[in-house]
């Protein structure tokens, strides 16, 4: 049983609670994320500035708000086609990845003033990426759905976000312009790192992650990191004996192999699968650590008769501090629930 809270304690920022405790939630706005792996399988993450109106201070993958300009999705929240993958969010991952990277060749006083253009509604994001380039296209489908998160009901600026995962192709190697740059407006210092040492950073406190990054770097580290012999296939090992820092060395046929097995992974494990997986965090109690547990099996108060659901194998274990979550781990379900009825979490 979870330790009792002091009356009129302060409740922490970021405190995810159970969905009873808030009857008229704001309606979440669309959003798109990218997990963009590197040609040497690194994940690029971009720290967003203190002031960020959302997530200020952590590390996030690429992404943000969708623009009517990306598509029309139904207005309605509780309909199941406004959360579910097409081309509008597709759109909306690539749009917000171009302007907070330099996939583009381009300087980033151009991105950012084709990014004002852009929102302000001057152009589409497909016309202004054919003045750049006679070559350039949206390439939607290289992109893999990889979750999709509804914000909780009791935080006030909630977002509906469609996940994907990008490979970039190896022969890009070499390519300067798939090194980011930031925005400085909501973004700074993008950094590339194996996805273990990310989680290793966020475990040290060096790094902040909300849990939906966390989890999904947990789950991406089982296979483009190096494994430990030691440990089960697929275990993430965050930097543990038996792993280089940065896979300095690993062949091409290497890192090709732990992408399809990491695809394959998304695509096929699991019912449903990891591509059609939503989830909306609960917290279902508070260990003796003062850590939460969130459970992800549910897809959020807007879904809750839609038959669309999250993972109920796995949760997330957090303490949630002023600036932002801390101590994160992800524990098997079966796992916690005997700990807690054996009085030890």
């Amino acid at each position: 049983m979870a330790p009792s809270k002091p009356s009129g304690a302060p409740k922490p920022k970021f405190e995810v609670r159970e969905y009873t405790t808030k009857k008229d939630a704001v309606p979440p706005s669309p959003s798109a994320s990218i997990i963009l792996v590197s040609p040497s399988n690194q994940i690029l993450l971009l720290h967003r500035v203190k002031s960020s109106s959302a997530f200020p201070s952590a590390h996030v993958f690429p992404g943000g708000n969708l623009d009517p300009q990306d598509g029309t999705l139904p207005s309605d929240p509780t309909d199941p086609e406004r959360h579910k993958d097409s081309l509008a969010y597709r759109t909306g991952a690539i749009r917000e990845l171009a302007s907070a990277t330099s996939l583009l060749p381009l300087s980033p006083e151009v991105r950012l003033e084709g990014r004002k253009a852009v929102h302000s509604g001057k152009i589409s994001f497909k016309d202004w990426l054919a003045q750049q380039s006679k070559d350039a296209v949206l390439h939607t489908d290289g992109l893999t759905p990889f979750t999709h998160w509804v914000t909780p009901p009791n935080v006030p600026k909630r977002f509906t976000t469609q996940m994907y995962i990008y490979f970039v192709h190896l022969k890009e190697t070499n390519n300067p312009s798939i090194h980011a740059s930031a925005d400085k407006i909501e973004t700074m210092a993008p950094e590339y790192r194996p996805a273990h040492a990310w989680l290793s950073a966020a475990q040290s406190g060096e790094v902040i992650l909300f849990p939906p990054q966390f989890l999904l770097l947990h789950l991406a580290s089982g296979f483009l990191d190096a494994r430990n012999p030691d440990t089960e296939a697929g275990a993430p090992v965050y930097g543990a004996k038996g792993t280089s820092g940065d896979d300095a060395g690993v062949d091409a046929a290497e890192i090709v192999r732990r992408r399809r097995e990491l695809y394959q992974f998304i695509t096929t494990d699991g019912s449903p699968p990891w591509s059609d997986k939503y989830i909306s965090p609960i917290g279902k109690g508070t260990a003796k650590d003062g850590r939460s547990w969130l459970a992800l099996d549910k897809p959020g108060p807007e879904l809750k008769d839609s038959g669309l659901k999250g993972d109920e194998s796995r949760v997330v274990m957090v303490k949630f501090a002023k600036e932002g979550p801390r101590q994160l781990d992800v524990r098997w379900a079966s796992e916690v629930k005997e700990m807690v009825r054996e009085g030890k979490l």
